[in-house]
């Protein structure tokens, strides 16, 4: 049975789903919130000392400014921000609810969720956003041995790792970071990436800091090299001098993440399997190919997540409130 009814159900609560909350606030419509986890859960399960790449300016929703007294924000200061707007903006957000599926149409949308307890109930929407990101979903290695308890497919602090043997598998900001973090706080670190050298997209300050760690023998780095499997006191690479067997004792296998495409073509959303997987949206508007479902944030960029960003997927949400506005005349509004 449906709780009440809403103008809007948003999937997803991070910083582009609260701007689509917002705008479609402030339009007049009647907007709940869903995430499977916390506020911002993503952004949550970031490095706990992460500096972020950009200023804070680029992180501000719902026209409220984001102070901070350095010129990068860290993700405290970000976790800060983004409760602050949303207590502000008294939103109402349903944290701990996953969304099992969708059924209806556009008009009459049913959300079914399960709470953190396993209690089912439904919610009713006129219309969907769906902001769900794409950090949920680790790229997997698919080598044996994945699935022990030593292996980790985010990274968060260092001290649990002093004076043990690490393997760091990735090419790309995040295992950079990782790396030379782990090493910094006595970890013995070992880098191991399927490309000649670290990739281009390293940010441009953190480069040369790997680049010369692993120049000086302070980092262990195999290039053109994969990992072929995983025990739990070894690790066996495939390297272009052949398969070589290291002492290992972690493994942060730091290789990207994917939206949930699944999810959204469950939905009857389309993607584009030339075009990236890029789902099927009206650019002006936001709309996905089945009406009343608008997608927002990372996911309308399919498989290339380095493409949009906090920065502009906040935008997102202007585009469809306006669309939404046309769509849900004021009389109509839950």
């Amino acid at each position: 049975m449906a709780e009440s009814v809403f103008d809007v159900v948003v999937i997803g609560a991070g910083p582009t789903g609260l701007a689509c909350a917002i705008d479609a606030q402030n339009a007049g419509l009647r907007v709940v919130l869903v995430d499977k986890g916390c506020l911002c859960n993503s952004l949550f399960h970031y490095p706990a000392h992460m500096t972020f790449f950009t200023t804070p300016e680029l992180l501000e929703i719902g026209n409220m400014p984001f102070s901070s007294p350095n010129q990068k924000p860290t993700r405290s200061e970000a976790l800060e921000y983004y409760r602050k707007v949303a207590e502000h903006y008294r939103l109402d957000v349903r944290q701990y609810h996953r969304v099992d599926g969708v059924s209806g149409s556009d008009g009459d949308f049913r959300v079914h969720v399960t709470d953190r307890f396993g209690r089912k109930s439904d919610l009713s929407a006129r219309k969907l956003i769906v902001s769900t990101g794409y950090y949920d979903l680790p790229n997997y290695l698919d080598v044996p041995g994945e699935d022990l308890s030593k292996v980790h497919h985010y990274y968060n602090e260092p001290h649990p790792f002093f004076g043990l043997e690490v393997l760091v598998v990735g090419g790309k900001n995040s295992a950079a970071i990782a790396a030379l973090d782990l090493w910094r706080h006595g970890a013995k670190v070992t880098l191991v990436h399927r490309g000649p050298q670290m990739h281009r997209h390293v940010k441009y300050w953190i480069l040369p800091d790997i680049q010369n760690r692993i120049k000086n023998g302070e980092i262990r780095a195999h290039f053109n090299s994969t990992v072929q499997s995983i025990r739990e006191d070894e690790v066996t690479l495939q390297t272009p001098e052949g398969t070589l067997t290291v002492p290992n004792d972690f493994v942060f296998a730091l290789t990207g993440y994917h939206p949930d495409f699944g999810f959204i073509e469950r939905m009857g959303v389309t993607l584009d399997p030339d075009n990236g997987r890029c789902p099927m949206v009206n650019p002006e508007t936001l709309e996905s190919n089945v009406r009343g479902i608008y997608l927002a944030g990372v996911i309308v960029a399919g498989e290339r997540t380095n493409e949009i960003f906090i920065e502009n997927g906040r935008f997102h949400g202007a585009l469809i409130a306006r669309d939404l506005s046309a769509k849900i005349p004021a009389g109509m509004a839950a």
